[in-house]
């Protein structure tokens, strides 16, 4: 929400929601104002993907649907998502991080988890360099959880958002961690939050005082255990700088639900964007795959997958939207269709695989 904010500051201040791609971006006016959609404008199936505190006020939020955001917020602000650009920002965060704390753990487009523990200065120091670096960059602030452990730095990293530093020790966590809502740690979602609450269990600190049997009693002894650890802000995973990934895949969901016939260009526009996007990923990954997969869902919900294992792994485009088009030819596209993805998986490193073999050959 902040590069948003940073590309039109007129907006500061306003309830604004970012989602819905093919909504129209804001019109500046001869007055200085801008001209934006507003969430009543809007019908589709669109989520929001974030919002402003001004908005968040309101009960909007990420990960709601567009329609039901309008029914609370109907006067606010709609913008559209501009993923390519979010990339770019991540990219450039991620970099300037990486100049000054090379162990890195990828968590997403906006999160990271960084080792500091063989880096010299004073940590809260390193920390205020590493936020300056990143402004330097992208003219993006930052918010940032110095602690012992990830579970803890993933805490303290929301507790004084916008642009926060929260420095913490286990010493804190009567004082800091404790008042906390349960929810508030990563890995309690809203079931285990409200079966914590039917037991009488609001905050951090009562899961704290809960003693680990009767957790384990009530909740399995593998997550039983984990909440006890968890409230006692003990968490032993390390940081884990390189990933494997298994596949790698892109897929949309329509505004409207499009028919396979009646609407043939614009879906065959999309499957090629889906497979450029997906190629686009696998050499930023530095990896081939040999397995194309493709993943249907119909207006009535029901969800399909083929998939087609060619001899050598690929990550040529053309290749890919030529074996997922034969993937196609084996489903029924009688329906109406929500949904369609592309998937590549059974995925090679570069190194561990001779190039693509070019056309014709």
């Amino acid at each position: 929400i902040e590069e948003v904010l940073l590309r039109y500051p007129a907006l500061r201040g306003q309830p604004v929601v970012i989602g819905g791609r093919k909504m129209p971006a804001p019109l500046p006016m001869p007055d200085g104002s801008l001209r934006c959609a507003r969430l009543r404008d809007y019908a589709g199936r669109g989520v929001v993907t974030t919002s402003t505190y001004e908005a968040r006020a309101l009960g909007v939020f990420s990960g709601m649907g567009i329609m039901k955001a309008a029914q609370l917020a109907p006067e606010a602000l709609l913008l559209p998502a501009d993923f390519d650009e979010y990339r770019r920002l991540s990219r450039l965060f991620k970099a300037a991080v990486a100049s000054i704390a090379p162990q890195i753990e990828d968590r997403g487009i906006d999160e990271i988890y960084i080792d500091l523990t063989e880096l010299d200065g004073e940590t809260r120091a390193l920390a205020q360099r590493i936020k300056q670096a990143v402004r330097d960059a992208t003219g993006l602030s930052c918010s940032i959880g110095v602690c012992p452990n990830k579970l803890l730095a993933k805490i303290c990293s929301d507790l004084e958002k916008p642009n926060g530093l929260t420095v913490l020790g286990m010493d804190d966590l009567p004082t800091r961690i404790w008042p906390l809502a349960v929810r508030k740690i990563n890995g309690i979602g809203p079931k285990a939050e409200g079966r914590l609450k039917a037991l009488g269990i609001d905050t951090i600190g009562q899961l704290a005082a809960a003693a680990p049997e009767w957790l384990i009693e009530q909740f399995g002894a593998h997550y039983g255990h984990w909440l006890h650890q968890a409230a006692h802000g003990i968490d032993e995973r390390e940081i884990v700088t390189h990933f494997d990934p298994k596949s790698i895949s892109r897929e949309t969901t329509f505004e409207h639900d499009l028919h396979p016939r009646q609407d043939r260009a614009r879906l065959s526009e999309i499957f090629t964007s889906l497979c450029q996007r997906v190629s686009e990923d696998l050499l930023r990954k530095g990896c081939q795959g040999k397995t194309i997969g493709i993943k249907l869902r119909y207006d009535d919900f029901s969800t399909v997958t083929r998939d087609l294992t060619l001899p050598q792994a690929t990550r040529d485009a053309t290749l890919i939207r030529r074996a997922a088009g034969e993937c196609l030819k084996r489903v029924p596209l009688a329906r109406r269709l929500r949904l369609l993805g592309v998937r590549v998986s059974a995925l090679q490193r570069d190194g561990d695989t001779p190039p693509d073999t070019p056309q014709g050959e």
